[in-house]
């Protein structure tokens, strides 16, 4: 898939842009435009020339795209390239990656709502932080929370995106965030109509594993797990995003792990992988322990569980990397190193060093944040 410049998709496109595919006429502009930025996004700065030879697009249609981008504001001349040779210095070229700034924000927290302004680059240049409201006040909480980082952007904002708990379908409707009391609540038609900028909303999980993909280079075929005040997974293959029919693709926190009964859940259950590995649920486990080999029993029993709930997912869907997301002294170490034990023994590797790999992601409480400038970046400049 390729997303041409200005359109909506609430998720990035492949990382390689395919050359060879067929493109209609009417989108060909949309996609040599896009095609060009993501080459500067992940190759820096180049010559229209190397451009030319890098992306297959002649030299005439790179001129004229430069040229259009350069009026746009998203394209800026960096100076000439140390001569090597004889021949007239080539002129290099690159995103101007100050000349633009994105707002993320992160809905997913157990008692703060977390805002961020941040580069082309993902890098978070202003931060704020509000309590979580009453219901009432959720959306105008969400709307000031934007608006106070927009005025700190200091740049024109490309967009906004945000990462919100619940099922998200692809026009930034939620369908149910019970957490929340959203049902059908229309929260990308709520923003964009009371701030004025493009705004693009997936759930939480979803914006992570992008920013995993773009940002902290993961295999194309990734599944990541989001800890915290519930338990989510967003999933990737062959670098695309996987939604499902109902856009509930991922939901693993609700899968029952076990035939010995467990913890009653908030969904009414009794057993689920989140009512065992939920942040405030695994915590509170590990406080009533007795000593430190109880609270290893703890955190392996919790990985024993997130392996039993993958297992199927890894068997069925042949990924290779199985990414965190949440407090490494939870997630890391025994409870990890348990998850892989679970998997080995219950999946199918053509080797030992075919077995997934399990491990935390390195982008710490910063993930949705960062998913949500890649969305909109993807969204407005068809860049991943």
């Amino acid at each position: 898939m390729v997303t041409n410049a200005g359109t909506r998709s609430a998720f990035a496109p492949g990382r390689t842009l395919r050359q060879g595919a067929k493109v209609l006429p009417e989108h060909a502009r949309g996609h040599n435009r896009s095609l060009l930025l993501q080459t500067l996004f992940h190759q820096g700065a180049m010559s229209r020339a190397d451009l030319s030879r890098e992306t297959g697009l002649t030299r005439v249609t790179i001129s004229d795209l430069i040229a259009e981008l350069i009026a746009d504001g998203f394209v800026a001349e960096m100076g000439v390239r140390e001569a090597s040779g004889p021949g007239k210095p080539a002129i290099l070229v690159d995103l101007d990656r100050a000349g633009h700034r994105i707002v993320g924000l992160d809905l997913s927290g157990s008692d703060t709502f977390i805002g961020a302004v941040l580069t082309l680059d993902g890098d978070i240049v202003a931060r704020r932080e509000v309590p979580v409201p009453a219901a009432s006040d959720l959306v105008a909480t969400v709307v000031e929370l934007a608006r106070e980082l927009v005025a700190d952007s200091h740049a024109p904002v490309l967009g906004i995106g945000v990462g919100t708990p619940g099922v998200v379908d692809d026009h930034g409707v939620i369908v149910t965030a019970p957490n929340f009391g959203w049902a059908g609540f229309d929260l990308e038609g709520a923003l964009r109509q009371a701030l004025g900028l493009p705004v693009l909303v997936a759930n939480d999980a979803n914006a992570a594993v992008l920013a995993e993909y773009t940002f902290g280079g993961s295999a194309e075929d990734v599944l990541l797990v989001k800890v915290g005040r519930g338990v989510g997974s967003g999933l990737l293959a062959a670098g695309q995003p996987m939604r499902g029919s109902r856009f509930a693709a991922g939901e693993i926190g609700h899968v029952t792990v076990g035939t010995d009964g467990g913890p009653q859940c908030a969904c009414g259950k009794v057993g689920c992988l989140e009512a065992w590995l939920s942040v405030p649920s695994l915590s509170k486990r590990l406080a009533a322990a007795s000593d430190d080999d109880a609270r290893e029993g703890v955190l392996r029993d919790a990985g024993e569980r997130l392996g039993i709930a993958l297992a199927p997912v890894v068997g069925a869907l042949d990924v290779s990397e199985i990414v965190l997301s949440g407090p490494p002294e939870l997630l890391g170490g025994s409870l990890a190193d348990q998850t892989v034990e679970t998997l080995r023994a219950r999946t199918l590797a053509p080797s030992a060093d075919d077995a997934v790999r399990v491990r935390m992601t390195e982008q710490g409480q910063d993930i949705v944040l960062r998913g949500a400038a890649v969305m909109v970046l993807s969204g407005q400049l068809g860049v991943s």
